[in-house]
This record gives structure tokens, sequence and C-alpha cells, in this order.
């Protein structure tokens, strides 16, 4: 029965599950969102944004500045000399990446304190400038921009009373007020008062890193409490541009931001307000030590018109970040982001970036999923493979030549899993189809050739192989008269029965079917498979199938059918085995003399009156076996003799004792005068006997000697 294929709809159920679990990737789950970092991470290995010699310089508090000038925190008037120093040199704006939220401890009134000074030592020294008013008055006389830190709300706590950084910057919104969209913090820690009062701009020093503690992107805005605040990007930008506002755009309808406007420059945004950055790698050029300014080692051309950031590199001071390339101080990141500013070469991930990602998903997905299911492995693997590398190339294309960050993780990991779940699918049903050709092929060819073929399967080539084998040929008396007499139904039904029984006896034995013509079977015995027992295989696949037969007819001739007697011939010898026939149809079966040979000897067990004919060839295999001599049959077209012998069984039919005929069989080989009278009284004593009727009408004739001449096929 061939296997249930269902309708074809059925194909698609795991393509369909495929899909559904997919849906679960498009949600900004972490693993999602992991993968998709390490794709813009890895893109920014291959791609890094190419330096260009933009006015943007770090003034580095690094470990050589620390160790000529002393530890940090500097006293707030070596601040405001280094800030002195830059505004002299024409600096476009001072944005100071450090923060400055308690009085100098250093400064003359908290000294005196410190050391506990009385009267005239004490007077003299608080009569000194103060410290953070030298700083304010610097800050006051340049184009400077302080920082502050913003701290979100405590874990499990209420909002607490913020103290709001002194705003400088009036900011506009276009479009729909997104403050939901922004990132929230409840609590700063701000500059000195004065120190507000005195700078140009105020911004937030803060990065909000991913999960893994990289940072991707700068804000540009954040939100405090119910006000935005600007970061120290966007305040650097703005003073120095001389701009005194800060325009937020909105994408749509509680869609976030798309971009913010500072002076002249229109940055693109994330809904949130981010910049993404595109690093370059760290170079020489964009860093000063600051104990060159302070020294004035440092040309003022280098500093004049530059947007100069002052922060540390020192790894005590703990302003270290995780980014894409590495390691990097925090004043690098945000002078990069400046950068990026400037040079208008920005990084997005666009609003539409989700919807085509899942259409790629989708898409992709489906089509490897079909694939699989309805192409051949290679092929299908191979056109996954083009999707895959379309997929990536696609996305890689769009971050070097448009600047966009588009996810081809996710889609690739959707294709790869609708690939591989159909692949298994497809598979399975294969195996499952496989399986039902090969039960329903071994009903025509041997099992074991069968098996053979699946392990070997360039045994299908034509050709064959000389191989010494044995074989049993069968035919059925009688079966035309049986087919005018019944129903042809009945007798079809009969002969398949029959037939079915032989069949499965010699594939019991491990027998390859050679062929059925019409009644007569033909089975071979070691092949395709070497055997080394292959004779004594095939006698008793012989004697078994005389005995079914026997059984079967007389069951049958008991209801009144009267079905034949089969006659059986066995024999072995040298054949040449394989596959015979054209290139679009061949036969696997073995041709050769003993092939023939064995047909005949089925065929003259008609003339001798026995229904098992073996060649002395085959009892080599079974020298205990009981058998009677026939004789030396001379086959029709045969120039040799051919010792032949009938197996004696069990079958309750009256034959001579075996001793007394084979007394009688070695007095006709010898030719004894007395060997007529001996087969005379076997004939008067066992008149049913075949054998021993036919050598008696031989000697009756005059012939003599157990030479047999046959005269038909």
């Amino acid at each position: 029965m061939e296997p249930k294929t269902g309708t074809r709809w059925v194909l698609l159920l795991p393509l369909l599950a495929v899909l559904a679990a997919l849906g679960l990737l498009l949600v900004d789950g972490r693993g999602a969102q992991t993968l998709r970092n390490f794709q813009f991470d890895q893109f920014q290995r291959w791609h890094p944004r190419i330096y260009q010699p933009l006015p943007v310089r770090i003034v580095d508090l690094d470990e050589d500045s620390l160790a000529r000038l002393g530890q940090w925190p500097w006293p707030r008037t070596r601040m405001a000399a280094l800030l002195d120093r830059l505004t002299a040199a024409g600096a476009a704006v001072v944005a100071l990446d450090v923060m400055f939220p308690e009085p100098d401890r250093t400064a003359p009134r908290a000294v005196a304190e410190l050391w506990q000074l009385q009267g005239s030592q004490r007077a003299a020294v608080v009569a000194l400038p103060d410290h953070d008013a030298v700083f304010a008055r610097s800050l006051a006389r340049s184009d400077a921009v302080l920082g502050f830190s913003l701290r979100g709300r405590p874990a499990g706590g209420s909002a607490v009373a913020a103290r709001m950084p002194l705003p400088k910057a009036h900011f506009i919104v276009s479009g729909q007020a997104q403050p939901d969209w922004l990132l929230h913090f409840d609590d700063a820690v701000t500059a000195l008062p004065a120190f507000e009062q005195s700078a140009r701009g105020n911004g937030a020093l803060n990065f909000v890193p991913d999960g893994d503690g990289v940072v991707r992107r700068v804000p540009l805005v954040l939100q405090l409490g119910d006000a935005p605040v600007a970061t120290l990007v966007g305040e650097a930008l703005r003073v120095a541009q001389g701009a005194g506002n800060v325009v937020l755009k909105s994408a749509g309808p509680n869609s976030g931001l798309s971009e913010i406007r500072i002076g002249r420059l229109t940055l693109p945004t994330t809904p949130q307000g981010e910049m993404w950055l595109h690093y370059s790698a760290p170079v020489a050029a964009r860093v000063i030590p600051a104990w060159k300014v302070l020294a004035g080692q440092v040309p003022t051309e280098q500093l004049a018109g530059q947007l100069v950031l002052v922060g540390s590199s020192a790894q005590g001071l703990m302003d270290l970040r995780f980014s894409p390339m590495g390691m990097l101080p925090g004043v690098e990141v945000h002078a990069q982001a400046l950068e990026q500013a400037l040079g208008e070469n920005f990084l997005q991930r666009p609003s539409w970036a989700r919807g085509l990602e899942a259409l790629v998903l989708l898409l992709a997905a489906a089509l490897a999923g079909l694939l699989a299911l309805r192409t051949r492995a290679l092929r299908a693997a191979a056109a996954c493979l083009a999707l895959l590398g379309a997929v990536l190339g696609g996305a890689w294309w769009a971050f070097v030549a448009q600047g966009l960050l588009l996810d081809a993780c996710t889609p690739a990991l959707g294709l790869l899993l609708a690939y591989l779940v159909c692949s298994l699918w497809h598979h399975r049903r294969t195996e499952q189809q496989q399986r039902w050709i090969r039960q329903a092929f071994a009903r025509y060819v041997s099992p074991n050739r069968v098996a053979h073929l699946v392990a070997h399967p360039q045994d299908m080539a034509l050709g064959g192989r000389r191989q010494v084998c044995s074989f049993v040929f069968t035919d059925l008396t009688g079966f035309t008269g049986l087919v005018e007499g019944l129903d042809p139904a009945q007798a079809v039904s009969l002969l398949n029965a029959y037939l079915d029984q032989m069949v499965a006896i010699a594939f019991r034995l491990e027998g390859t079917l050679d062929r059925i013509v019409g009644d007569a079977v033909a089975i071979m015995f070691s092949a395709p498979l070497e055997q080394t027992d292959h004779r004594a295989r095939a006698l008793a696949c012989a004697l078994e199938m005389d005995a079914f037969a026997s059984d079967y007819a007389r069951r049958l001739q008991q209801q009144g059918i009267a079905f034949g007697q089969t006659r059986i011939g066995v024999h072995c010898g040298e054949v040449i085995v394989g596959n015979f026939g054209g290139s679009t149809l061949f036969d696997y079966r073995a041709l050769g003399d003993a092939v023939n040979t064995a047909a005949r000897l089925e065929r003259v067990n008609k003339q001798l009156g026995t229904r098992i004919c073996i060649s002395q060839d085959m009892l080599g295999a079974e020298p205990s076996l009981p058998v009677r001599p026939v004789g030396r049959l001379l086959l029709l077209g045969k120039s040799h003799d051919l010792m032949v012998y009938e197996p004696v069984s069990a079958d309750g039919l009256a034959r001579a004792p075996l001793p007394d005929y084979r007394a009688a069989f070695a007095a006709l080989q010898q030719q004894d005068p007395g060997v007529l009278a001996w087969f005379t009284r076997l004939a008067h004593d066992w008149p049913q006997d075949p054998l021993v009727q036919l050598h008696l009408r031989r000697l009756a004739q005059g012939e003599s000697g157990d030479r047999l001449v046959m005269g038909e096929k």
C-alpha cells in the first residue's frame, strides 16, 4: 500500500510552525538584541569610521599630566589657568568632561579650616583669592560648558526632590511632544551654583550603555523629572555655534524623536534622542596632554576654532568605557560624537528598519523552508547559502555605503532555523517514502538485493561479475488446464497464494528472486552477496518448497480443485551475475550454463516421473542428505553427462527401500546380467516408484547402464 501523503498543505505545517516561532524574534528581546549588537559591533570593527581632521580636540588629564602637576583633583586655580589658556588660544568652546560639585578643598578658607589656623595667620590665608571664585571668573570669560551627572530613582524608593541643573538651552518641540520616549532620570549631581551661573552651557555627562556595558549611542537630550535636559555633546555644539535653542522633532504620534536640530546642524537620532556612534580608531592628532597646554607648548593654531573637550584618560580616574573598538576614555567617546556631528557622518537605524527586517526574515525563512521541503538537499543547501549571503551582504552594503544599521542576524537565524526544521521534516518524509519503496520493491525484488543496493548503490551500474551460485527452478504442472476450469479470479488467487509462499521460503533462506514467469519461479543463492553455504541453502529451499507445494496441492485436491504438482531442478556453477539491459531499463540476473542446466533439470522431472532433480555438484554441501541416484543424464544440447539424484522425502509415497534401490542401481551401473530381474522384482513390490519403473522400461527396451539421453528440453 502506498504511504499516505495527505494533502499538499500538510507540507506547509512545519514551515508555518517555524514562521510562527520566528515572530518571537521580531520582539526586542535580550537574545535578539544581543545578536543585533554583535553584528553592529563587528561591522564597526571591519569598517571603522575614517578619521578626518575636524575641529575637535581633547585636552587630556593623562597619567603624564598627573605625574607632572599632581594628583586629581587639581586646584581650581590650575583649572582656571587651563581654561584661560584655551580661551586665549581661540577655542570655539571648552566642554569640561569633569565635575565640580563641591568647593575646592585646596582653597584658602578650606586650608585654614583644615590646619586650624588662628589669628593673623588665619586672616592672612583667608585673605588670599578664593579658588572657586577665580575659576568662576574664568568660566565667565570663556565659552565653557560644565557637566553634571544624572541619577535614576533609587530601587524600591520614591522619586527624590531633584536639584535641577541650571538650564542654558531652550527646547522647542516640533510636532507632538514625546516626553515618554526620552531616557528618564530622577536626580542630578550638579556643579556649584556659582559655576553654573558663569558657564555658557550646562550638559549631562551620562552615557546609557546597553546591557552588556558597551556604549553604542550618545544621548543628545535626557529627561530629568518632567523637563528635558541637554547633554555635554549637545551643549558643546550649541555654544560653539552661539545658538540658544534646541529643536526636538518627533517622528510621528507616539513614535519618539527622529532628529534634533542644534544651530545649523540636524542630527538624526533614535526615538530616545540618542545618536548612534560610528567609532574611528583612536588617533594621536585628536589628543593634547593638559600639561603641555599649561606649559605653553601648544601652538595657538592647534586650538583656535576647536571644540575642546577637557577630560581624563588616566585609569585611576575611572572614566573608561567599553566600546566596539575596545576600552576608551569617556572624553574620547564624547569627542567622536562631536566629530560625527560636525562631519555629518552618521550611523542611523531608521524607523522602517524593523519592518524591513521582519519582511526579509519572513520571506527568506519561507523561501528557505519551501526549498528545503520541495527540492533536493544539495540544491536547497546551495540556495539557502545564497539567501544567507544576500541577507548578510545586504546589511553590510547598507552599513558601508549608506550608514544604515540593519539587523541581518535575526533574519539569518530565522532563515537557518526554517531551513533546518523543514530539512529535518523533508528528511523524515523522504525516509518514510524510501522505507515504503524498499518494502514495496522487496515484493518484486529480493530483500537482500534491495538491502545490498541501498548499501552499495554503485552496483546499480550495468555489467556483471563471475561468481559461483546455486539455482532452484520450479514449475507448476497443469495450471493452464486449471485456469480453463475455474473462474479466472479464483485461479489467480490460488496462484498468488502459491507463489507468495514459494517466494517467502526463498527469502527466508536469503535467496534472490531471479524471475517469476507465469507459475514458474527461479531462485539463486550467493548473489548479490556471497554465501559460503549457498548450496546448502538451495537444497533446503528446494526441499521446503517441495513440502509446501505438495501439501498445498493435496489440500486443494481434497476440495475438488485439480491443482497440479510442482517440479523442481537444483544445480550450481559459475555464472555471470549483474545488471543486464539498456541505459533506461535493465534486469538483475545470472547468465551461464549453470542457469540453463537448473532449468533443464526442472523439466526432466516430467520424463523421469520425479518431483525434484538435484545435480551431483550440489550434494557436497549436504553429504548426509538421503538421495537416490537417477542416472547420468545427457541433457538436450549438452555434450557431457550430469549425474542427477532425487532426494528421499518423508512424504509417505510408496518407494522402494533406499538400500534395495541403491543395490539395484549399482548393478545397473555395472551392467550386471541379473539387473533386469532385480528391477522386475522391485517393480512388482513397488509399482508406484517412478524411478524403478523408468529403469525397468529401459532395460526391457534393450538399454543398459545408467546413462540416459534426454530428448526434450
